[in-house]
């Protein structure tokens, strides 16, 4: 039998290496596109990879996937993150864990990662394509002709297909897999920053609120964690994870829409105002700029302060009821304008591609075009950042790999 991968990153490689693990006789052949296989996973976590999460909890493990946790709850039982630490582990690449959960290889390399997977490629006697980009998929009895875009590379036939090009800016890219049958849902970003050119905010850069809460004007989404304010706008992974589960949202707004910043996370205004008169009784004299509430950052505290039009110099004790109510209001409540998106670093996620409802969900083959399969970012699933993305990545490329 003679299996084809159809992209060479993580999904495709992990692809061909179960399918080769699982059907040993069988001839294993990687397209790729590009010079050089697995970029992607060479840019993943800043440089260092990203492979995986380290979350225990399965329920909070499927609630980071904005799209596609329910076929990922029962693919997870099969292939999840222990399993992908135990399988890296097994074959040299040690790792640790950071205190966020993130689980990268230990020499904070992602070279290490990329070596890895072509090593055991190659030990498997994969067969590995580059500067392969293929055209079309042609049904030939039972089997699948593969066709490339140069003219020059003769046509391939295999038994069974596994596609693994990922995601894509626009939808013509998947009118290949549409010819064939399948649905597919527009591709748009879905791991992206805010640009707030507009915003004073922006010449805070460079400062972190560990434990913000942000959430979209409009709408009952929101998200909570580490804030980062930028040159740009705003990022972090509390705004990282509101720009997947509003994927959808945003773009229909064209990136222009209010965020609605709670820089303490506690959604009671009540907690918050009993905070401050706490300080008024135990601080009545000293003066707004020198005693900050929770903890707030220096810089970030004096900047309210103007926002909300009170004098740095002002004691505690001399805040009367509508000054106190305006500084609890931009705590819990403070709105900035967005004006448009920024990539996160070089890490390109989209939602959309091939969808769900095309494919068998416990083997991932093609419900229009037997023997093919899919896995990865090709299918409409994506998540936070954290490493779920990888994560999504190697767990359907383990069961695509098994061709059930």
């Amino acid at each position: 039998m003679k299996i084809a991968i159809i992209g060479g990153g993580a999904a495709g490689f992990f692809a061909a290496i179960s399918a080769k693990t699982h059907h040993p006789e069988t001839q294993v052949h990687i397209f790729e596109k590009a010079k050089k296989p697995l970029i992607k996973v060479g840019l993943t976590g800043g440089g260092r990879c990203n492979i995986s999460n380290a979350e225990s909890s399965f329920k909070n493990m499927i609630a980071a996937y904005p799209r596609g946790g329910k076929l990922l709850k029962k693919a997870f039982k099969e292939f999840d993150n222990k399993a992908i630490v135990k399988w890296f582990e097994t074959r040299g690449v040690l790792t640790l864990t950071q205190e966020d959960n993130c689980i990268f290889p230990q020499s904070q390399n992602s070279q290490t990662v990329i070596d890895c997977l072509i090593k055991e490629a190659k030990q498997l006697g994969i067969t590995i394509h580059t500067e392969h980009s293929i055209s079309a998929i042609e049904k030939k009895d039972e089997k699948l002709m593969l066709h490339f875009k140069d003219d020059q590379q003769k046509t391939f036939v295999f038994h069974k297909i596994i596609v693994t090009t990922g995601g894509a800016p626009q939808k013509k890219s998947f009118l290949w897999l549409e010819k064939l049958g399948h649905r597919i849902e527009q591709p748009i970003p879905s791991l992206f920053t805010f640009n707030m050119p507009n915003e004073d905010i922006k010449k805070l850069m460079g400062i972190v609120v560990e434990n913000a809460m942000v959430s979209l004007q409009g709408s009952k989404l929101k998200a909570s964690g580490p804030l980062l304010i930028t040159h740009w706008g705003m990022s972090g992974p509390a705004i990282l994870k509101l720009s997947s589960f509003g994927a959808r949202i945003l773009q229909e707004r064209d990136y222009e829409f209010k965020v609605q910043v709670n820089w303490v996370n506690i959604q009671n205004d009540n907690i918050v105002h009993d905070e401050l008169n706490s300080i008024i009784q135990q601080h009545p004299y000293k003066q707004l700029a020198n005693y900050r509430p929770y903890l707030i950052t220096e810089r970030l505290w004096h900047f309210l302060l103007k926002k909300a039009q009170i004098s740095l110099q002002k004691k505690w004790n001399e805040l009367g009821k509508k000054h106190l109510n305006k500084i609890v209001h931009l705590l819990t409540n403070d709105i900035y304008q967005v004006e448009g998106k920024t990539t996160f670093r070089e890490e390109f996620v989209t939602c959309g591609g091939v969808s769900l409802s095309s494919i068998n969900p416990q083997t991932l083959e093609s419900l229009t075009c037997p023997n093919l399969y899919f896995a990865g970012e090709v299918l409409d699933i994506d998540g936070i950042t954290g490493g779920y993305n990888l994560q999504a990545a190697w767990t359907t490329g383990f069961i695509a790999g098994k061709l059930q």
